[in-house]
């Protein structure tokens, strides 16, 4: 199987937990978008009831995001209406995935929500866990890792953003349909999997025994090598007809990690 080759050590930045969070949730992959209604009123209704005092969004929240001031208007508009309101109450950060890379200063600095760099080493609870979308480490996926360099190019965002706003929703579109196309055929191989060493080396280089990332679609927990453990969020799906509702929080409290139901994550 054909690979990306060995991935350069990234700038792992650091992040200490305020002692005020008691309980912080980190949920990744809603994808949200116009023709997700079920999946962004859950959305709404967990970030207006959530027990946690802070909530880390690790990429994807959007199914496309074509630039900050398409949030001015329809769906964007309502999107950063919800962020806004939930950050009054409980802290809010957001790591760009690979849906979604185009979410920028303005658009958080708004909404009041911090920026979180891929990949951060979080410090809670004497603990050190890294944080990550994912998309980064997955090395046998060649074909995106080349599409994955060139949008995150300077010159390639700063092209794109000139473009018209109807013009930028036009282009999205069609990299929707060709992204879900891939997306199918990633989940039915290994394509869509982390690079088992490459994630070790990172977690090991950090001080980080625990890794939480998204991306994959395939939520669960297990030991990738010994003394080192990763946990893949849920992607959240409440509009796919005839599939089962998925819709899981990861929360992290002195008591460890847990995965909740939305129900369990707002129960008060």
């Amino acid at each position: 199987m054909t690979t990306a080759g060995p991935l350069a050590l990234p700038t792992f930045w650091e992040m200490q937990a305020t002692a005020e969070w008691r309980a912080i949730d980190f949920i990744s992959d809603l994808h949200l978008a116009e023709d997700t209604p079920r999946t962004f009123d859950a959305f709404a209704g967990y970030l207006r009831q959530t027990r946690a005092a802070a909530v880390f969004i690790l990429g994807d929240l959007f199914e496309v995001w074509v630039g900050d001031d398409a949030r001015h208007e329809g769906f964007e508009a309502r999107c950063a209406e919800v962020l806004c309101e939930a950050s009054t109450h409980c802290a809010l950060g957001f790591m760009v995935g690979n849906r979604d890379f185009l979410v920028g200063a303005d658009m958080l600095k708004a909404c009041g929500v911090l920026a979180l760099a891929d990949p951060t080493v979080m410090m809670a609870f004497g603990e050190r866990v890294m944080l990550t979308h994912g998309d980064a480490l997955c090395l046998a996926d060649v074909p995106y890792q080349r599409f994955r360099a060139m949008v995150r190019n300077p010159a390639w965002r700063r092209d794109f953003l000139a473009r018209p706003l109807a013009e930028r929703r036009r282009a999205a579109r069609e990299v929707r349909d060709e992204s879900e196309r891939r997306l199918r055929e990633q989940l039915a191989g290994r394509d869509a999997d982390i690079d088992v060493a490459t994630a070790v080396r990172w977690m090991h280089e950090a001080g980080a025994p625990l890794l939480i990332h998204g991306h994959t679609h395939r939520p669960g927990s297990d030991g990738l090598a010994p003394g080192f453990v990763r946990h893949v969020l849920s992607d959240w799906d409440l509009d796919r007809a005839g599939a089962p509702p998925r819709a899981e929080v990861l929360r992290w409290s002195a008591a460890g990690l847990k995965r909740l139901s939305l129900a369990q994550a707002t129960e008060r």
